[in-house]
């Protein structure tokens, strides 16, 4: 190969781990010798500001800005996601082409062994508009409270008693070497942001020679799945401030999506499902126009589609 493929990443611990595996993966797809595959570490503005809720400071945009900026610029040939914090619609220039296998899909709970466990009115942190609602909906009486930042420093909120207890994904606290840390939160209890769990890699849209690098790596079954999920995030318009669950597995017939929005105190929620054939994301769309339709006005409040 005549230079290195640079891959880009944030420089947060766990989106290390995640480009380490997209390294790995590419340099036994293609037998590379691995000092051609390098990881370049970028600091994204989503991890330089931890005492505001994501939704208040931009969005989305401040986990891919720096990471999009690098690859247009050509300063990496790739950028490593975790699916759940890319923005639906992206830049044209870009294309999403490859995920690696998904990983588990579910929240853990730290801090209490269940749910029902939790004291009453106890301090639960989290920043995601979804977990406050499914919480509140479950228990009315917590007390949730914004809580960002990596792994490391969530874990050790609820350690000095800050928090009673915190949600994480299971994904990464299984990439850190922590999958036995907390409980899993049964799908049927919590269902999870859509894409949790699914590492995906992005490329320049005319970067024929690196998307067919890419390409070699893909899960297929793990794409189109996350697919779903985003194309009904697009039709329901769903933002940093949205509450919104959804999860697509794969079925003879395609993929079943079962999804959930809910108001912010999760007193109203609209549930779901539908099974479709991959290529018809026009079904899933519908699926999201019907569910704002039977949505209150509060409810659609936080969703524009």
């Amino acid at each position: 190969m005549n230079r290195a493929i640079r891959i880009g990443t944030r420089a947060s611990p766990l989106a290390l781990v995640q480009a380490e595996a997209v390294r790995a993966a590419l340099i036994s797809a293609h037998a590379l010798d691995p000092a051609y595959c390098q990881i370049v570490k970028i600091v994204a503005s989503g991890d330089k500001v931890q005492d505001r809720a994501l939704a208040e400071i931009g969005g989305k945009v401040l986990w891919t800005r720096e990471l999009d900026q690098a690859l247009a610029r050509g300063e990496i040939d790739m950028a490593v996601h975790s699916m759940k914090d890319v923005e639906t619609l992206r830049p044209p220039q870009f294309r999403i082409a490859a995920m690696l296998e998904r990983a588990d899909v579910r929240d853990r709970l730290i801090g209490a062994p269940a749910i029902v466990k939790l004291r009453q009115g106890a301090v639960v942190g989290t920043a995601s508009p979804r977990r406050r609602a499914q919480l509140l909906r479950l228990r009315p009486d917590l007390n949730i409270t914004l809580l960002r930042g990596n792994v490391a420093t969530r874990l050790a909120k609820v350690e000095s008693g800050a928090v009673d207890a915190t949600l994480l994904a299971a994904a990464g606290l299984a990439r850190l070497g922590m999958a036995i840390i907390g409980t899993p939160i049964p799908l049927e209890t919590m269902l999870p942001a859509p894409a949790q769990g699914a590492i995906g890699v992005e490329v320049r849209a005319n970067d024929a020679r690196v998307g067919g690098l890419v390409a070699a790596i893909n899960h297929a079954e793990t794409f189109t799945c996350v697919m779903a999920e985003r194309t009904l995030l697009e039709a329901l318009g769903g933002s940093c401030h949205s509450a919104l669950a959804a999860l697509a597995l794969p079925d003879r017939a395609g993929v079943h999506l079962r999804a959930e929005i809910y108001s912010e105190d999760g007193i109203e929620v609209v549930r779901r499902a539908i099974t479709a054939s991959p290529d018809d994301m026009a079904a899933i769309r519908q699926l999201g126009t019907a569910m704002l339709a039977e949505a209150s006005p509060r409810l659609r409040h936080s969703f524009k589609p």
